[in-house]
């Protein structure tokens, strides 16, 4: 694996942290097969507590997963430890408004593992389209979510018994010749839906330092999401203009990206982005072969690609604009109220990146009350 670092950090808060960012995320791994490559998923983006310091920082609320059917996916999850908090049917016009879909219900089920939140939804009356079989981690439909587990072994054990598809053949070890990942370890494999998720455990001083010490349990929680772009700089623009932090950047290549992606000859510039709290966000852009498929234009909240990111800033209305004037696409019908539907924030909207991935904007309802004054 040949790393570069591009790493660089816009905030005098995050410096203390830059060298281990840097070095974690150029992290790789020699181990034949689909490989493990030190990403900038090997480590997050940002110390919690660092980030938490710079007030403009909107926080990530959840990670959103469209499925097929809620009661599998749901068990599926209970599987790796997530915790039901609350499954429910959510309906009306200020639905319909949000996902932008006359006479679409959701059906929802809230989990958490540790201290991060993932929502399963199942659009009804009809499932939407299914994954393509071949996708790759360059198409534009790709996302997934890191699990951090306490123990990989039992994480293993406990995916395969669940009947999931493994894409890598093991988990696999970042050598100790790196001495700022050494002895990290990783594992991909699919959920029901086969939308991509990822095991990774830590060793001690390794990683974002809420991960160490003395945790319960085999999983532990989310450390980031990732997404395929077509161009790093345009999407850096958008995620900026929603308050988003930049604070780590690789260039990775060689045999065991190439294992790890399923992609020939892939070379990856990758940029972490912090929020206040919550899972980080990660870019993929992949510089060769170049960008693969790009999402269906026709792509709707139903189809199982479907993610969404739901992120809280602070005051919608400049948030929403300035993600249309960096080119995102509203989907839902404008800022759509939703506190009668007691989801935890007052007003939503829903908008899609510049490479179709979804993000869910939404604003407290104490924000809410601030701004309309």
């Amino acid at each position: 694996m040949h790393c570069r670092s591009l790493f660089g950090l816009r905030a005098v808060a995050l410096l203390a942290l830059a060298s281990s960012l840097d070095s974690a995320a150029c992290s790789g791994s020699s181990t034949a097969g689909r490989a493990v490559t030190a990403r900038g998923s090997a480590a997050p983006a940002v110390h919690p507590l660092t980030s938490a310091a710079i007030p403009s920082l909107p926080a990530v609320r959840e990670l959103a997963i469209t499925v097929s059917s809620l009661p599998r996916s749901v068990a599926f999850f209970e599987k790796l430890d997530f915790v039901v908090d609350q499954e429910r049917d959510l309906e009306g016009a200020a639905i319909e408004a949000l996902v932008g879909r006359s006479g679409a219900r959701l059906r929802v089920a809230s989990l958490h593992l540790g201290a991060e939140h993932v929502e399963l939804r199942q659009v009804v009356p009809s499932v939407g389209r299914a994954i393509p079989e071949g996708s790759l981690s360059n198409d534009q439909t790709f996302q997934h979510m890191a699990i951090v587990v306490g123990d990989m072994d039992a994480a293993l054990s406990r995916v395969r018994s669940s009947g999931a598809e493994t894409i890598s053949p093991q988990p696999q070890t970042i050598p100790a010749s790196n001495p700022a990942a050494g002895g990290i370890r990783a594992l991909y494999f699919h959920d029901p839906d086969r939308h991509n998720l990822e095991l990774i455990w830590f060793p001690p001083g390794k990683g974002n330092p809420r991960w160490q010490g003395a945790r319960p349990g085999v999983f532990l929680g989310i450390d980031h999401s990732a997404i395929a772009v077509v161009e790093t700089e345009r999407s850096q623009r958008f995620y900026e203009g929603l308050g988003l932090l930049v604070a780590g950047r690789s260039l990775n290549f060689g045999i065991e990206q190439e294992a790890l992606s399923g992609v020939p000859g892939a070379r990856v510039r990758i940029t972490s982005l912090a929020p206040k709290a919550g899972p980080s966000v990660e870019f993929l852009s992949y510089l060769e072969p170049g960008p693969g498929r790009r999402a269906p234009a026709d792509s709707t909240a139903s189809d199982l690609w479907h993610w969404e990111i739901t992120v809280e800033v602070a005051d919608i209305g400049p948030a929403l604009t300035a993600a249309e004037r960096a080119g995102g696409h509203l989907v839902s019908s404008g800022v759509v109220s939703v506190e009668p539907l007691n989801l935890g924030y007052a007003r939503a909207a829903l908008v899609d990146d510049l490479d179709g991935h979804a993000l869910r904007l939404v604003q407290h309802a104490s924000s809410a009350a601030t701004a309309d004054q």
